[in-house]
């Protein structure tokens, strides 16, 4: 097969969707790999490496989707990639469909077969291509949330971890998953207290078991968030649904119960949020604030850390990467139900229900176009 790796041009994104070390591993079950030219910089990956290992370097983006069978991204296309998308062509990458319906409108005329990083599930229902970026992100809400408590930057000025004689900030997750516990054990780490919320009586049991002692585990609803918002410094919207839309546990009224320079980190934004007030924001201008409260909702965290992210994800893509470069995609998927969970959008129909329902669209069961 054909695979194509463009460059990503998603403000300040600097991940690459295939390392070198992964170039030698699909040239190795006999495919050719094409690289836009400088794609890797950003992580540390020079053209050179790429050569190396056995890439052709093509110097437009508009090259490497008119050549490759299969492109390998990080994130979803933007607008000025749409036309360059073909009809069959495969896409491997994160879609986040729910969260923005211009892409998944552009995906159904393009007729191409989306096959979504964030809904290939386990039989254990774990999302193993989420996972990594979940973990970085996760660990990354906490260095930002505490970054934006400093008063220059319009936080409350409240060291997260204290010191002797000073208590530490309170910090709120918001979600017991991957996110939530990466942000909670990181927030621990730091000597912050910690109360991390889910729904799942079972997770609790066991983050009660594995965290330390200043972390606490409570159940979610409303009251429960409620209740705790207005003594809390650093709130983590850290809830996922699938390949659905995030639901709002933060209302926009909620806002007037949190103290003046209370710092919210919707790590969800990118499906929807899980604040009703954040919106996607970048690494150039990551923050806003409303009624004196600071929202961080960067949609591409992990891109800050390009170098250990970019690293982390080929971990996980590459292996389901080469079965859909050995098998072509419709009998990698017959052949997996964990790939088939990933496809989306499939030569103009919606496969996957949650991005149906998203945006009232019309549903097609995959197994009916495999």
């Amino acid at each position: 097969m054909i695979i194509g790796v463009p460059k990503e041009i998603k403000n300040n994104e600097n991940r690459v969707g295939v390392t070198p070390a992964g170039v030698i591993e699909l040239i190795r079950n006999g495919h050719s790999v094409y690289v836009q030219a400088t794609a890797g910089e950003g992580s540390g990956f020079s053209d050179e490496k790429y050569t190396k290992a056995g890439a052709t370097i093509l110097p437009t983006i508009e090259e490497v989707y008119a050549t490759a069978e299969m492109i390998i991204k990080v994130k979803e296309p933007i607008a000025s990639e749409y036309n360059l998308i073909k009809e069959d062509q495969l896409l491997f990458t994160y879609f986040h469909f729910a969260s923005y319906e211009p892409l998944t409108h552009a995906m159904i005329e393009r007729k191409a077969v989306c096959l979504a990083y964030e809904t290939v599930e386990r039989p254990d229902r774990s999302l193993p291509l989420l996972v990594p970026m979940s973990e970085v992100a996760g660990r990354m809400s906490i260095q930002e949330g505490a970054k934006y408590l400093e008063k220059p930057l319009k936080g409350r000025g409240i060291l997260l971890g204290g010191v002797p004689g000073v208590r530490p900030a309170k910090v709120l997750v918001l979600g017991g998953g991957v996110v939530g516990t990466n942000a909670a054990k990181m927030a621990a780490g730091l000597g912050a207290d910690v109360t991390i919320l889910d729904t799942n009586l079972a997770r609790l049991r066991y983050l009660d078991d594995i965290m330390p002692a200043n972390v606490n585990t409570m159940m979610s609803n409303e009251y429960t968030i409620r209740e705790l918002i207005p003594s809390h410094d650093l709130i983590i919207g850290a809830v996922l649904i699938p390949g659905a839309k995030a639901p709002n546990l933060i209302t926009r009224d909620m806002l007037k119960d949190m103290k003046p320079g209370t710092v919210l980190v919707d790590v969800a934004v990118d499906q929807g949020g899980c604040i009703e007030t954040c919106k996607p924001t970048t690494h150039e201008d990551p923050t806003f604030i409303i009624d004196d409260v600071v929202h961080y909702c960067v949609a591409n965290m992990p891109g800050a850390v390009p170098y250990t992210s970019t690293q982390a994800l080929t971990n996980a893509t590459l292996p389901y990467a080469i079965q859909l470069a050995n098998k072509g995609w419709k009998q990698a998927c017959a052949d997996s139900n964990e790939l088939k969970l990933g496809l989306n959008v499939v030569n103009g129909k919606v496969v996957y229900k949650g991005v149906a329902e998203a945006f009232n669209l019309e549903y097609t069961p995959v197994d009916s176009i495999l």
